[in-house]
């Protein structure tokens, strides 16, 4: 106690200590105490609770990813099950329909009546025909005791067939390879080397790492992995363990007998070749241009990518969120995919038979929490069901014009102009339009496809889709004369004339870019050479 007291008067001396300018070198233990203060303060806050942020990332994922996840769900929470119902379902009897047939009406079961369970020559004598007449598989094998197999065991409760699961699976190019260098390779080394750049192969076939890279990681010589290399080059399809595309070219024509040393030195320059600059071409390799058609002729049936052949990853085919349908009144009909929308329901029986048996207050809070999240699975998927419907249907009011006259008029639109006619946040509306698809009568599109910025025009408050100019360059472009063909300024020049769209040429040459669309001087060549091999075929 006393020592307390004295640190308390040590504290308070201390406190009053003065600076020699007059000012306190810090505050009095009185204004301590009454600087610290416990106050509660009523305030308004946004808190985001896990159930939220997972409604939230429902919405913006695809019908494949919400399909894992719903599956998850009801592996995990017992009180979930899936509908079953369907839409093609039929109808109760009050709506003219026969009723569904009941136990009692059904008639008997022919193998539970022991109709069926009779032995084969039972079967042949009842019929008064030969054995092999009726079942030729079972001669020699049936001595009159045998039955039909019975049904806890045989074929009858076998159900439908999957067909999937006797399909082969789909050989990839690393198997291939495998194989093939099993056979090529002998010492145990040069496998392991020959599977090393096997695992370092790209999709096209092509080795993506460099010799050296390779050499240092399995500690072998370069000169090693180069002679494997040249072996394993020799494998199915031709092509594949190429460094470049020059290099895949060559081992295709060496493998035809057809790498001379004036095509060796045509593949030296593809890049003159990518720019159709043929001229300097035949100045470099000192061929003629009838020599280099035909050359180029033979390079065009060359498969420059050939492990593209064993792409192991199936296409997906892409399947519309939603439907747009012509409706009666001249407007259009926006619907959901039904057959892509999980359907879970709450089993709350099942709820109140478990939780009279729960023995602790940890089966109660598990039960309960399971409720919970059943709940808002379902209240979030149709919230979000009605969401999609909802800023789909917005977006086909706005893009009315594109519906019913095609893609010159696609109207600009931003996320701000959906979300204010909708009432709901911007980024609320950029989640429902992720990973979604909408199948119109003008082809599949995703949403996000129909949002795209303005461009001014010379004729007031107009403006034009940034898509339908790009929309009308690709036209412009395949449209000209490949005497006249149009440079960047000309088609500024001809969207401004036609349509009064202000573009510059740096804009039209982004957009032109972005297509993979050459520059005038390139296609001007490609033109000119196309047009002279077409003469040629034609004479």
């Amino acid at each position: 106690m006393a020592r307390n007291l004295y640190g308390g008067a040590e504290l308070w001396h201390v406190a009053n200590r003065w600076a020699a300018d007059g000012r306190p070198i810090a505050k009095t233990a009185r204004q301590m105490a009454q600087s610290l203060r416990l106050q509660a303060r009523q305030t308004q806050s946004l808190t985001l609770t896990p159930q939220l942020m997972q409604s939230i990332k429902l919405l913006q994922l695809g019908h494949l990813q919400l399909a894992e996840f719903v599956e998850a769900e009801l592996m995990r929470n017992p009180l979930l099950e899936r509908d079953e119902k369907t839409d093609d379902e039929v109808s109760s009897p009050d709506d003219g329909e026969p009723a569904p047939m009941t136990d009692e009406a059904a008639p008997p079961d022919a193998y539970e009546s022991g109709e069926l369970n009779r032995s084969a020559e039972t079967i042949a004598e009842t019929m008064d025909t030969e054995l092999a007449e009726v079942f030729p598989e079972q001669v020699g094998s049936d001595s009159g005791g045998g039955s039909w197999p019975e049904r806890s065991g045989g074929s009858f409760d076998a159900g439908p067939v999957d067909l999937d699961q006797f399909v082969s699976a789909r050989q990839t190019l690393p198997d291939h390879l495998t194989a093939q260098v099993a056979l090529i390779l002998r010492d145990p080394a040069e496998r392991l080397i020959a599977r090393h750049l096997i695992a370092n192969l790209d999709e096209a076939g092509y080795l993506a790492t460099d010799i050296d890279a390779i050499a240092e990681q399995l500690g072998a010589e370069p000169a090693a992995v180069e002679a494997v290399l040249a072996k394993v080059q020799g494998c199915e399809p031709v092509g594949v363990f190429a460094r470049s595309v020059s290099e895949c070219l060559a081992i295709q024509l060496a493998e035809l007998d057809r790498l001379d040393p004036m095509m060796r030195a045509l593949l030296d320059n593809l890049d003159l070749v990518a720019k159709h600059e043929l001229g300097a071409l035949g100045r470099a390799i000192g061929a003629q241009a009838d020599d280099i058609e035909d050359m180029l002729g033979e390079i065009r049936r060359l498969d420059p990518r050939p492990g593209l052949a064993f792409e192991g990853e199936p296409v997906q085919a892409v399947v519309p969120d939603v439907f747009v349908r012509p409706g009666n009144d001249a407007g259009w009909l926006v619907e959901l995919n039904s057959d892509i929308l999980p359907r879970v329901l709450v089993n709350r029986a099942y709820y109140a038979t478990v939780s009279k048996r729960a023995r602790d207050a940890g089966e109660k809070r598990f039960l309960s929490d399971c409720l919970q999240s059943a709940n808002w699975l379902t209240k979030s998927l149709d919230q979000r069901a009605q969401t999609v419907l909802k800023v789909s249907t917005e977006i086909v009011r706005q893009q009315d014009g594109f519906l019913s006259h095609g893609i010159a008029h696609l109207k600009p639109m931003t996320l701000r102009m959906v979300a204010d006619a909708i009432e709901m946040h911007e980024s609320t509306v950029s989640r429902v339009t992720a990973n979604k698809y909408v199948a119109t009568p003008r082809g599949m599109f995703e949403l996000k496809y129909f949002f795209t910025t303005a461009l001014g025009s010379t004729e007031g408050d107009e403006t034009h889709s940034a898509e339908a100019v790009r929309h009308r360059i690709r036209q412009l472009i395949e449209a000209e004369d490949p005497r006249d063909v149009l440079s960047d300024d000309a088609l500024a020049g001809a969207l401004n004339r036609e349509q009064g769209i202000e573009i510059a040429r740096r804009t039209v040459a982004k957009y032109r870019e972005a297509m993979r669309i050459p520059s005038s001087v390139v296609r001007r060549r490609h033109k000119r050479t196309a047009e002279t091999v077409h003469n040629k075929e034609k004479a």
